[in-house]
């Protein structure tokens, strides 16, 4: 991940973990209603035009890409996701939701790896984001992380 401690505070003290995430967070904590207004229902629609025999593709609500542009523009993003779910094997959206219910403030950086891998997945699948809204887990693992670093920001202060 691209953002670094400034040396003011011990390196991935709790202290250096919320001055970290709070600024990337905050911009992507303003979707968590639309998130979880939407979790369950389809934010993506296929078109198809059979006349011009072309491939079906997802047509998203632009709610969701505000979102993930919003996220790719943190530096939340890990292209090494892969190692947070092979280490914690996460399998599947119930094992992702687990992990991320009873996460830490130490397990923040495999949070951003499962944020990450929705992210940078639907950018070559199409169906991974409209997925991870459905399924509850990018809802969730953003409110999990927001609600981490406010409770450790009060408690550092």
């Amino acid at each position: 991940m691209g953002f670094e401690n400034d040396g003011s505070v011990n390196e991935n003290s709790v202290e250096d973990i919320v001055l970290r995430y709070r600024p990337e967070l905050d911009k992507i904590v303003p979707y968590l209603n639309w998130l979880k207004d939407n979790a369950s229902n389809e934010v993506a629609q296929s078109y198809n035009n059979s006349e011009l025999k072309s491939m079906p593709f997802p047509i998203y609500d632009s709610s969701l890409l505000s979102f993930v542009k919003a996220a790719q523009n943190t530096n939340l993003m890990d292209r090494n996701y892969v190692y947070v779910y092979s280490r914690h094997r996460l399998n599947s959206a119930k094992d992702e939701l687990s992990f991320i219910q009873d996460a830490q403030i130490t397990d923040i950086d495999d949070l951003a790896g499962i944020l990450s891998k929705y992210i940078l997945t639907g950018m070559t699948k199409g169906t991974v984001w409209a997925e991870g809204v459905r399924n509850g887990v990018l809802y969730n693992v953003v409110k999990k992380m927001d609600e981490l670093v406010k409770f450790w920001s009060v408690k550092a202060n």
